[in-house]
């Protein structure tokens, strides 16, 4: 029987240079290789969700929050090629996703990549070197140490000034509260990508909050109100039903 589902914080004391607001995806069903991922990217500084098989993915994915899923090739229920062809055409085409694969033929290769993978590890993989594409798939993203470390989001009309803890549009200064801000801050790190409402609680209320997702939803109402995300500004704040919000172009 599969395990369920888990959700892996890093400990207080990694090393992580990383932001731990990060969540990586392992689908893998081999139980110790995904233990020992998981050991490496928490080291790192991530938080991790484990998945079994292909099916309580595609059962849970949309409430996971995952900003990276890596994947290995051969599962007990489908193919790594399955499931992400499956995600290209789902509502989460743009998720970063690595192989995880044993094959190294270029042909295999290259099919994976077509499929819509976005990068490939063969096993058994290096610690250092998965490391290094998890990190350079979420910048090529937009999510990642880079992109969190930076002091503004600008995406005209709206700018999140992070050091100041400022949201204005079209220059000019929206007041909100603390937590709407870091509301929106999350939300414009990851424009064009579903989140979930427990990836919104673990994140933005932290995740040993007792919160409804009822205030989720209120929250994102008001900020979709005071930022004007409704489409006017060329930006949509958008509830996917059954899976959570997403900030896009209209």
């Amino acid at each position: 029987m599969t395990e369920p589902t888990r959700s892996l914080r890093p400990s207080a004391g990694g090393s992580a240079s990383i932001r731990r607001d990060i969540v990586v995806g392992v689908l893998e069903d081999d139980p110790d290789q995904a233990a020992l991922v998981a050991h490496w990217l928490q080291e790192a500084g991530y938080a991790v969700r484990l998945f079994g098989n292909a099916t309580e993915y595609r059962r849970k994915h949309g409430s996971a929050g995952i900003d990276l899923l890596l994947l290995d090739w051969m599962l007990p229920d489908a193919t790594g090629i399955d499931v992400v062809e499956w995600l290209r055409v789902s509502i989460h085409a743009e998720l970063p996703v690595i192989f995880l694969t044993a094959r190294s033929a270029e042909e295999d290769l290259v099919r994976g990549l077509a499929s819509g993978g976005d990068d490939y590890v063969i096993k058994p993989p290096k610690r250092l070197e998965l490391l290094a594409r998890v990190a350079a798939a979420l910048r090529r993203g937009g999510v990642g140490s880079e992109a969190d470390a930076a002091e503004r989001i600008d995406n005209p009309p709206y700018l999140i000034d992070l050091k100041r803890r400022k949201a204005c549009l079209d220059g000019r200064d929206i007041d909100l509260t603390q937590r709407e801000f870091d509301l929106a801050a999350f939300l414009f790190r990851r424009l064009g990508r579903i989140v979930s409402r427990d990836a919104l609680l673990e994140n933005v209320w932290n995740m040993s909050a007792q919160v409804s997702t009822r205030t989720v939803d209120t929250h994102v109402s008001r900020l979709r109100k005071k930022l004007a995300l409704g489409g006017e500004h060329g930006w949509r704040l958008t509830a996917i039903y059954q899976h959570g919000y997403r900030l896009e172009r209209t």
